[in-house]
């Protein structure tokens, strides 16, 4: 690809991997996002983190990437639960 997107693809990747064994996972790998789908409230919960993410971008701690792997993940969840 002409914009390395494989290789930033790749760091997505596995930030998404890393937030399941941080402090938000259970024990029994029951995740906020499990409740939120149960309760039917995931798509705006979803679609209101990936824009306080993106309006954050280059405020808290400058042009941190973090904040847009965030605001890309709630975006794969949203694309997950169609």
């Amino acid at each position: 690809m002409k914009y390395n997107e494989h290789a930033i693809l790749r760091k997505i990747e596995r930030y998404i991997e890393s937030t399941y064994k941080q402090h938000y996972a259970s024990n029994e790998n029951l995740q906020a996002m499990d409740i939120f789908r149960s309760l039917s409230i995931d798509k705006d919960f979803c679609q209101a983190n990936a824009i306080k993410y993106l309006l954050r971008y280059g405020k808290k701690e400058g042009h941190n990437d973090k904040d847009l792997y965030k605001a890309i993940h709630y975006i794969v969840l949203l694309l997950s639960n169609k």
